[in-house]
């Protein structure tokens, strides 16, 4: 799918506390386009009917659409984060899972016994139980969106539990899934029409970018290309 480009813009950091984007227009352009492509209905192999509702209606809120771009669902998160799954990332084979499991400082890294795969199934699930009784049985992802932002503060600065997984820390695991699939190569699922590289300027897997060594401030013209070639 080939979206147009627009005018270039700033990217600064700090999102729901540590991402905040100042973009560009042509929302509705992208969003149409995206929401097109999505009509292909990717089926996910891992997460089932509920959690594949939570996990899109998640995304879409922890990176949201504005006036600048489209959310992370029609960005692709939740597929780039299926497909994750059933790699040896989400079987937490790239990490030493043998105990002891203690709870430590953030700078010690993931500490859980849970690869995250199973960290999912466990969190979204309670996710839902926790939302159902404190929304009249509902689940989350039939939530309104202010209140869908409220459940993900409450997990992001709770002491709660969702099964054996504190809640902060599957807040955090979801928010880093979802920015990765949003800024990931298109290759990987998310990235849907290299929009969210487009949306950071980010020029993608060029070969050669000798013409524009030193140039300081000068405008890069082209637009992103993708490992498999797909162009914006």
């Amino acid at each position: 799918m080939k979206i147009p480009s627009s005018t270039r813009r700033n990217f600064t950091a700090g999102l729901l506390g540590s991402t905040s984007f100042w973009m560009y227009g042509g929302h509705k352009v992208w969003a149409d386009a995206l929401q097109s492509e999505g009509a292909l209905a990717y089926k996910p192999q891992y997460f089932n009917h509920e959690e594949w509702q939570f996990i899109n209606a998640a995304c879409a809120r922890i990176f949201p659409a504005d006036a600048h771009g489209p959310d992370g669902a029609l960005l692709g998160a939740p597929e780039f984060i299926d497909r994750q799954m059933d790699t040896p990332y989400g079987h937490g084979q790239l990490w030493y899972m043998s105990g002891p499991f203690r709870a430590g400082a953030p700078n010690l890294g993931y500490q859980l016994p849970l690869p995250p795969r199973d960290l999912y199934r466990q969190a979204i699930a309670a996710a839902n139980m926790y939302v159902r009784d404190h929304h009249q049985g509902q689940v989350f992802a039939q939530l309104a969106a202010p209140e869908q932002i409220a459940v993900l503060k409450a997990f992001e600065q709770g002491k709660m539990m969702l099964g054996d997984v504190p809640a902060h820390a599957f807040f955090e695991q979801l928010r880093q899934n979802t920015l990765e699939g949003v800024f990931s190569d298109p290759l990987y699922g998310g990235n849907k029409g290299l929009a969210g590289w487009t949306l950071l300027g980010f020029p993608g897997a060029r070969a050669d970018f000798m013409d524009w060594v030193n140039q300081k401030g000068a405008p890069y013209p082209f637009g992103p290309v993708s490992m498999s070639g797909e162009t914006a």
